[in-house]
């Protein structure tokens, strides 16, 4: 809790305490010495001659009123009586001065004004106190239907298209839409409208934001940035009530651009939930819709969003008018990624060994985020081991802890444990050497790791692939089915290490079966059901689209593909068995070898060591 919502709390409660201890204390007034004094003892200290003077004070309430005894021990008591005309007569008879009060009206302005003020009062109190900034300058209470963006008028000192590596056809998509908020006048003589909205879609990490932030950098116009999910909150209306008061401050200031980060959060397809069209994440979207393309324009209003789930959104928010243009940012090639490690490496020194040509071949598949973290990685084991500069080794080590986890060598692995794994991993890699459309073996390990893997086996691949070939997928279930091919042939026994390796040789053979058509038997028919996804797709009613018949002549095929593999893998190594014993007692001896050092030993054969 913030400091400022403590102070706001501790002002409530001192409110409510000073109210309470008002009440009491009124409730407390006039009725000092009253306590066990009644009609009963003011006729007894009548009686005895106690009773030296008597006050009426009647009520309104004739004749009603309180009355005050004053005795001879100089004490008075205060009692109420239900006939003052009573106490008058008794007082006459014994003779005791009294006094009669005026019946007491009260004004007006305490009767019927005052409360109401001290309402007015409290209310204008509370309404001070809940209007403070509690935690932000956005997140006041009586804000909860106002937008959350953030706007940042000028961000070209920080973000431009200079900033942004590797995407050179997603910029030059984006250099139009920069171009027109530059210079509307030049599209607007030819007829043209520039789209309305620009969907960003790729995987996490690929620089969506970056480029959203690098056109409104280049354009120097506002930029509104907000998050999917700061639409939706738990209380109905509000989603739709800040899409509202987003586009009308957008408006005040167009031209703009405005970012919705994770728009899948909001634009979900409809129907798919338990609230109907009452569920306030549709209402939201209802609303972001009728924004975008409804009966009011929005001259100068871009809307850039980005998200990596494109295909659980909303068709009516993909239509033209809404989202015009969907721009696919994906991961980059090897120039792209040199070009983001040289921005990653600006402020890094680097040593005469660091090679980043040869470390973005190296890296196929990493997006700009993993180059990034890579880089990091890098720089923090350096200084870690007190260098002024990042090595090639430094290098080395952070690639393994990103693609596979930190090293656990502390860990106690028995020598039999050892054994089974170095065999295991000693397979694989045999695979990765020999089969020709696999990488070439970066290192090998029986160190455990933090994934819980007891070895790793790393292979480097060199070239980016967009298409995968059924033989390279072939190959791909071989290379998973190695380690365990080395424990059966050498062991004459099997471990449970081989299970991650199972599962995904298992999800390749059914995706070509059901998915890429790579069977001859089943024909060119997709039976995937991506399309069906209870909590993403378009029913509760998860049915299959083949039959019973269909579903088993699929179960066959993998695992016919599944067994033409593993007895494949278990002919290659049964070929290089010699190549198997060196490296397992390699890998034994110095727990890691590097892959030149395992290409070393497709040499002279050694005689084949006891397994046991």
């Amino acid at each position: 809790m913030t400091p400022n919502k403590n102070k706001g709390l501790i002002i409530y409660i001192i409110v409510i305490i000073g109210l309470f201890a008002a009440l009491y204390f009124s409730s407390r007034v006039g009725q000092s010495n009253t306590v066990n004094y009644g009609y009963t003892y003011f006729k007894s200290d009548l009686e005895a001659g106690n009773v030296t003077t008597v006050a009426v004070y009647p009520n309104e309430e004739v004749p009603t009123g309180t009355i005050e005894v004053g005795t001879k021990n100089g004490q008075s008591y205060h009692f109420y009586t239900s006939d003052v005309r009573e106490i008058e007569l008794l007082a006459r008879e014994k003779g005791i001065p009294y006094y009669m009060d005026t019946i007491d009206k009260p004004s007006v302005f305490v009767t019927t004004v005052l409360p109401y003020l001290i309402i007015a009062v409290l209310f204008i109190f509370m309404l001070f106190i809940m209007s403070r900034p509690a935690g932000g300058s956005n997140s006041k209470l009586m804000d909860f239907g106002k937008s959350r963006a953030q706007m940042i008028k000028d961000i070209s000192d920080k973000f431009n298209f200079g900033s942004v590596a590797g995407l050179i056809e997603e910029k030059e998509e984006l250099a139009e839409v920069v171009d027109f908020l530059k210079d509307p006048r030049k599209y607007a003589l030819l007829g043209a409208r520039i789209p309305k909205g620009i969907l960003l879609e790729g995987p996490p990490g690929t620089g969506k934001t970056l480029l959203a932030k690098a056109v409104a950098g280049e354009a120097k116009v506002p930029f509104f940035s907000i998050s999917g999910s700061d639409f939706v909150e738990m209380f109905v209306g509000v989603g739709a009530s800040r899409v509202r008061d987003l586009f009308t401050k957008a408006k005040q200031n167009s031209p703009c651009i405005i970012f919705i980060d994770e728009i899948d959060a909001v634009a979900r397809r409809r129907g798919t939930g338990m609230g109907g069209g009452h569920d306030e994440r549709e209402q939201t979207l209802n609303q972001m819709l009728v924004e975008m393309d409804g009966f009011e324009s929005n001259k100068g209003i871009i809307v850039l969003a980005a998200t990596n789930r494109v295909d659980i959104l909303d068709p009516a928010i993909l239509r033209p008018g809404r989202f015009d243009r969907k721009i696919i940012v994906s991961r980059p090639d090897a120039r792209g990624r040199e070009e983001i490690l040289r921005v990653h490496v600006r402020n890094k020194p680097l040593g005469d060994d660091i090679n980043l040509p040869e470390i973005a071949r190296t890296t196929a598949g990493f997006t700009g985020a993993d180059l990034e973290n890579l880089m990091n990685e890098a720089a923090i084991n350096a200084a870690t081991h007190n260098r002024a500069f990042i090595t090639d080794e430094d290098v080395k080590k952070s690639l393994i802890r990103v693609g596979i986890g930190s090293e656990k060598r502390s860990r106690i692995i028995s020598p039999r444990d050892k054994k089974i794994t170095a065999y295991h991993e000693a397979g694989h890699a045999i695979l990765f050497h020999l089969l020709p459309d696999e990488g070439p073996v970066y290192t090998v390990s029986v160190i455990p790791t933090g994934q819980g893997a007891a070895g790793y086996t790393m292979p480097l691949p060199e070239k980016d692939n967009m298409h995968y070939t059924k033989g390279k997928l072939r190959q791909d279930i071989i290379v998973n089915l190695g380690g365990r091919a080395a424990e059966s042939i050498i062991f004459d026994d099997i471990t449970t290490g081989a299970s991650q390796d199972i599962k995904n040789a298992t999800s390749l053979a059914r995706d070509m079966v059901t998915r890429f058509g790579f069977s001859d038997s089943l024909g060119l028919v997709c039976y995937a059901n991506d399309d069906d996804e209870v909590f993403i797709g378009r029913d509760l009613a998860h049915t299959k689209r083949y039959s019973e018949d269909t579903a088993g002549r699929i179960d066959n095929e993998v695992r016919s593909i599944i067994d033409e593999c593993y007895s494949e893998a278990k002919r290659i190594i049964t070929e290089n068995i010699d190549v198997l014993h060196r490296c397992a007692a390699l890998l034994v001896d110095k727990e890691r070898i590097t892959g030149a050092e395992f290409e070393s030993l497709f040499g002279d054969p050694v005689p084949e060591p006891d397994p046991e």
